[in-house]
């Protein structure tokens, strides 16, 4: 497995996998994505910002998030509790991984190297939200260490439960 920043012409192969996660969202009866977000532009706009990744197996895409260190709009305020700090932290957002991958520790491995990013910048904290209906993030996001800090609103203004950990 290898990870590297995505490239334009990863653009299509990023929207399969983001398209199949927009269908397993769709079934799972939660709306955290929708048939507009994320969307070529919303990609193509973390591709230019060097935010966009890929995880790459046997030279085929197989997963793709974004990682950020410039801090996250919506986490400005929070409802129904607190971060644990006010430091400078990382997000994950955007976590897709291709079905035929699914259950084989890939957003693990994401996470790993998004921690190792972090800490390679001297950031020892990192956030993260999800829809309270996506059971499988919720899950893996705990299972890994980040507590539960309270709710967040995303742009269209619809809740998020929102993670942080101290690395």
């Amino acid at each position: 497995m290898e990870i590297r920043l995505a490239l334009e012409n990863d653009l299509k192969n990023i929207i399969k996998i983001i398209n199949q996660a927009k269908v397993y969202m769709k079934n799972n009866n939660f709306n955290q994505w929708n048939d507009n977000y994320p969307n070529n532009e919303t990609i193509s706009k973390d591709i230019k910002l060097q935010e966009s990744y890929v995880l790459i197996d046997d030279e085929k895409i197989v997963g793709t998030f974004v990682l950020s260190f410039d801090g996250e709009i919506n986490y400005k305020n929070i409802y129904e509790g607190n971060w644990k700090t006010n430091n400078p932290y990382g997000v994950l957002h955007r976590v897709a991984i291709d079905n035929s991958y699914k259950g084989r520790g890939l957003a693990k491995i994401i996470l790993d190297f998004s921690e190792k990013e972090a800490l390679k910048k001297g950031i020892k904290n990192f956030r993260i939200d999800t829809h309270k209906e996506n059971k499988s993030m919720r899950k893996f996001i705990e299972k890994n260490g980040f507590e539960y800090c309270g709710i967040i609103l995303v742009e269209d203004k619809t809740e998020r439960v929102a993670y942080e950990k101290i690395l």
